[in-house]
């Protein structure tokens, strides 16, 4: 009776752990070399044998720079992966890094750009791909020290940001300036008003700064510009697999109030009527 997957991993862990070389332990157990890397990789093995070339070879590698040893240890991870062709392992990597499907792909299969638009979303679909990506997601949030959640809802707080977080505007009335003061009416002896448009900015210390992309002082005054609302919901749109049940939820809810409020505005625009109110004349 063949042995479980379970078991057979299990036994390779060990032999790993007891400084078997990788090709050894796939000789034995009858898997390929690249099955057995992937386990190692996936389930973080630690070889407690000195004479293991492989242990060396990881030893020597925390002595890099931290960078290098990420992307080293993120290309063999991916290179390792046996249902992958080498342009998809490319495209793996780069769409990681970018999350730009098109692009991703233009670089990986070197091909025009509008070839790369139709492709790329397709090649997302591909099962293996996918599983690829987020593994590579997980271990780029796990160094971060980030969850995917977090990233989740960061852009969520991009997408359904709201301006008056930020600023108040309204009207208010206020004197009427001249040269040497406010104008005061002389019949009455009070002073004119008018009422005049306000824009006021809230204190730094009360907003979430990091929503904020710019804010300048120019000819016409401060101006403040919020991070890309439909960017951030076209990111939301292709990573809904990284959100929580209740970030779904929200997201769910405040589609369907936009839905709803879409189909009002519709249905009060076809119910508007034209009546021709002018008399007809009598006929003679």
């Amino acid at each position: 009776m063949a042995r479980a997957p379970d078991e057979i991993k299990e036994k390779a862990r060990v032999l790993y752990e007891n400084g078997v070389m990788l090709k050894d332990i796939a000789g034995q157990l009858d898997v390929p070399e690249g099955t057995v890397r992937s386990w190692k990789n996936r389930g973080k093995w630690n070889c407690n044998a000195t004479q293991d070339k492989e242990c060396n070879v990881a030893k020597k590698m925390k002595r890099n720079k931290a960078e290098k040893k990420a992307v080293a240890e993120e290309v063999e991870s991916v290179m390792s992966n046996d249902d992958l062709t080498d342009k998809q392992r490319l495209f793996c990597i780069y769409y990681s890094k970018s999350f730009n499907a098109a692009k991703s792909y233009q670089k990986a299969y070197e091909c025009d750009y509008l070839s790369a638009r139709i492709n790329g979303s397709r090649l997302l679909t591909n099962d293996n791909v996918r599983e690829e990506i987020m593994r590579l997601k997980e271990m780029a949030y796990s160094k971060a020290l980030l969850k995917p959640e977090d990233i989740f809802q960061k852009y969520m707080d991009i997408a359904f940001s709201d301006i008056t977080d930020y600023l108040s505007f309204g009207q208010e009335e206020v004197p009427v300036m001249g040269a040497f003061g406010p104008v005061v009416d002389k019949e009455t002896g009070q002073t004119l008003t008018k009422i005049v448009n306000t824009v006021k900015f809230r204190k730094s210390t009360d907003v979430d700064g990091t929503i904020i992309s710019e804010v300048k002082q120019g000819k016409d005054g401060a101006s403040i510009k919020l991070a890309d609302r439909m960017k951030a919901l076209d990111w939301l749109a292709d990573h809904m697999d990284m959100a929580t049940a209740e970030q779904r939820a929200r997201i769910a809810f405040i589609k369907a109030q936009t839905d709803k409020l879409t189909a009002d505005e519709k249905e009060q625009s076809e119910r508007v009527v034209i009546v021709n109110d002018i008399p007809r004349p009598e006929p003679s």
